[in-house]
C-alpha cells in the first residue's frame, strides 16, 4: 500500500483478529506460538531474502545480541498474552494489555534514567486507574483463580513487552523486518522444547488457522507496520494503533458474542486517553507564567 496510514491501520485491523486464530486453533499456548513463529520465521527469511536485508552490515553483532534479547522478551511476551487469552477472553486481555506503554515510561525512568514529566506522571495515574476499571470489577462477578491468574498473564505479558519496546530501541542500523525474523527464530528455538503434539496430532483446519496466524497477524502486519512508521507523524499512530484493541473487542463480540459492562469499556477509555496524552505529549498541567 503506498498510503502509509492505510498500510498501518491495515496491520492495526489484522493485529486485532490474534484472538480468532488463536480461540480456533484450539491448541495449547506454548504450540500455538511455536507455529506462529514458525510459520512467521519462515515467512519473514523469504521476505528479507527478497529485499537484500540479509547482510552482514544489517547484521552486528551488537545488533544481533540485542534483537535475540528482545526476541526472548517477545516470545514470552506471546506465550503469557496467549494463556491470559485462555483464561479472561480476548477483550478483557487485550485492554488489560494496553497499559504497556505506561510500563514503558515508567522503566525507562527507573532503568534508563529518562526524564518524566509531571504530565506523563498524571496520565499514566489515569491510565492505571482505567486498568483498575478495565479489570472492571462488575457487579455479581466471582474473582476466581482464573480471572486473577489471567490478568497477571496480561500484565506479564505487558511487562514482557515494554522490555521488547526499550531492547529494541537500542538497536541501530538493522532493518526492523529482519528484527522481527530474529524475533520469531528466536521463539521458535525457546518453544520447541516445552510441549509436546497432541494426541490425533493437529487436523487441517487447525493447520490453516496456524499458518493464517504466522502470516497475517505476524509476517504481513510487522512488514506493514514497519514500512508505514517511518513515514508516519506521531499523532497518526498513536491514534490508529488503537485499531487494534478496538478490532479485537468487535471480533470478540461478533464472533463469540463476548461483550464487555460499562465499567470495563470506561476503563478501556481512560487507557485509550491517557496513552494518547503520553504518545502526544498533551500537557496536564499547563506550565505557570511568571511575572
Amino acid at each position: 500500500m503506498s498510503n502509509p496510514a492505510v498500510s498501518f491501520a491495515a496491520a492495526m485491523i489484522m493485529l486485532g483478529t490474534l484472538g480468532i486464530f488463536f480461540h480456533e486453533a484450539a491448541l495449547a499456548p506454548v504450540i500455538t506460538v511455536f507455529f506462529r513463529c514458525a510459520f512467521g520465521a519462515a515467512i519473514l527469511l523469504a521476505y528479507c531474502a527478497c529485499k537484500g536485508l540479509l547482510t552482514k552490515k544489517n547484521a552486528s553483532l551488537n545488533n544481533l545480541g540485542l534483537a535475540l534479547g528482545s526476541g526472548v522478551l517477545m516470545c514470552l511476551n506471546w506465550v503469557m498474552f496467549f494463556e491470559a487469552i485462555a483464561r479472561i477472553g480476548i477483550s478483557m486481555t487485550t485492554i488489560v494489555y494496553h497499559v504497556q506503554p505506561f510500563l514503558v515510561l515508567i522503566f525507562g525512568s527507573l532503568l534508563l534514567k529518562e526524564r518524566v514529566g509531571a504530565s506523563n506522571v498524571g496520565w499514566v495515574a489515569l491510565g492505571f486507574a482505567g486498568l483498575v476499571l478495565a479489570c472492571g470489577l462488575k457487579s455479581g462477578m466471582t474473582l476466581d483463580s482464573a480471572y486473577l491468574t489471567g490478568i497477571a498473564f496480561t500484565l506479564g505479558a505487558a511487562i514482557a513487552y515494554a522490555g521488547v519496546t526499550l531492547t529494541t530501541r537500542a538497536i541501530r542500523g538493522m532493518p526492523p523486518q529482519l528484527t522481527a525474523l530474529t524475533h520469531c527464530l528466536t521463539g521458535a528455538v525457546l518453544t520447541a522444547g516445552f510441549f509436546s503434539m497432541p494426541e490425533g496430532g493437529i487436523g487441517g483446519a487447525q493447520w490453516g488457522w496456524l499458518a493464517g496466524l504466522g502470516l497475517i497477524p505476524t509476517a504481513l502486519a510487522y512488514v506493514m507496520v514497519y514500512g508505514a512508521t517511518p513515514r508516519m507523524q506521531t499523532a497518526a499512530i498513536a491514534v490508529l494503533t488503537f485499531l487494534y484493541p478496538a478490532c479485537a473487542l468487535v471480533v470478540d463480540y461478533l464472533v463469540y458474542g463476548h461483550a464487555l459492562g460499562a465499567l470495563q469499556l470506561a476503563g478501556f477509555g481512560l487507557i485509550a486517553c491517557a496513552t494518547l496524552g503520553v504518545n502526544l505529549e498533551w500537557q496536564l498541567f499547563p506550565a505557570v507564567k511568571r511575572a
